[in-house]
This record gives structure tokens, sequence and C-alpha cells, in this order.
């Protein structure tokens, strides 16, 4: 499960850096919580793999199902602020009277879609 979570949220860290930033305040929490999210994931694996889990007098059971629905509630979140800075795409971003752009480009934006999925 810890091996899962650090492939995925790799990904999704990954997916989310290589995207354009029009909303650094949202992706700016979607990258907290991946990188947040792996780290501790991989605190949990390296405590497993070394055996502190039978040193340590903690309900293991209870901590990962404490672990797992935080990480679940903050994914949630992120993915909804992710999937919000998505559907923006179409938006004009306006340099001065000249000039339009959109906030996100075709590129950006199928990798904000694969960082929202």
């Amino acid at each position: 499960v810890f091996l899962s979570l650090q492939l995925f949220g790799m990904i999704v860290w990954i997916l989310v850096a290589s995207t354009k930033v029009p909303l650094p305040v949202l992706q700016g929490w979607v990258m907290f919580v991946a990188v947040t999210a792996w780290f501790l994931s991989l605190v949990f694996l390296c405590i497993f793999l070394f055996g502190y889990a039978n040193r340590i007098a903690v309900n293991w059971n209870q901590m990962d199902f404490l672990f797992h629905g935080t990480t679940f509630v903050f994914y949630f979140g992120a993915f909804l602020l992710q999937a919000a800075t998505t559907s923006l795409h179409y938006l004009p971003r306006k340099f001065n009277s000249t000039t339009q752009d959109k906030i996100l480009g075709g590129h950006e934006y199928n990798i904000s879609i694969a960082a929202s999925v």
C-alpha cells in the first residue's frame, strides 16, 4: 500500500509541477498535499522496513486508519482545487489590450486533467 502511495504521490507531484501556475494559491495547496503525503508515507514505509514498528507502542491499525483517512480528506480537497483550476482553462489572460492568451494552453490543460485524476 505504501509503495502505491509513493508511486501515485510522485506522479501527482510531477504532473502539478509541470503545469503553468495560473492560480498559485490553489495549486500551491495541491503541491503541499502531494509532497507532504509522499513524505509521510515514506516515513511510514521506513518505520515498517527497519522494524521500528515493533519497538514503538502504538496501535498501528488505528494509526494506519487515521493516516489514510486524513490523506483522503486532503487529497480530495486538492482534487477539487486542481479540478477547479483546470475548469478555468478557457478564460483569457489579458497581458495588455492587444494580446490575449488562455490561462492554460492545450498541453498544460491535458497535464492538469491528468493531475486532477
